[in-house]
């Protein structure tokens, strides 16, 4: 009766180890999304970029805020195509979010390009000539690449690829 009880008991801590490493493993498999670039869960790596007004912006200033941190290039289709998106949802966003949208090819002329789309939301110029471009930094190999920062300044979530306004409005719903 006691061996039984006994074998009971062991199986029983088994099967909770089991489920506990399973739920473990199943969380860690969630935040390596296997998009590249930074994994969410950590803290955004600060950087200090200049902005097409020549002011220099630093992503810690928007600590407290939500931050839309997008990576873009003029000559990129989808990046065009999902400006006016941004635009919009930076209207209806109120000041408590923020998008940073980072130019990749500054040598181009972004000014125009931000004048013809309509932008008004801020643009950072991250050159590849720099000595650390921030691009690098957050590991983007494709673009637009677009992190979700909360308001600890921790990547939410990312996404690779042109963003309509319903998936910034579903995404940044999520982000504390």
């Amino acid at each position: 009766m006691v061996k039984k009880i006994v074998s009971a008991a062991a199986l029983i801590i088994l099967l909770s180890v089991a489920v506990v490493q399973a739920m473990d493993h199943k969380d860690k498999k969630a935040s390596n999304d296997n998009l590249g670039g930074l994994r969410t869960g950590v803290k955004a790596p600060d950087f200090e970029l200049q902005t097409l007004d020549g002011k220099q912006a630093k992503l810690s200033d928007y600590k407290g805020k939500k931050v839309l941190l997008n990576f873009w290039a003029t000559w990129c289709p989808p990046c065009k195509e999902e400006m006016p998106a941004m635009e919009e949802f930076q209207k209806k966003a109120g000041s408590d979010i923020i998008i940073l949208a980072v130019n990749i090819d500054p040598e181009n002329d972004v000014k125009a390009f931000a004048k013809e789309m309509g932008v008004t939301f801020p643009i950072l110029l991250d050159s590849q000539q720099s000595k650390d471009p921030v691009n690098e930094l957050y590991q983007v190999l494709s673009i637009p690449t677009s992190y979700f920062i909360d308001t600890n300044g921790v990547i939410a979530d990312k996404f690779i690829g042109a963003l309509s306004l319903k998936q910034m409005e579903l995404t940044m719903d999520k982000v504390e």
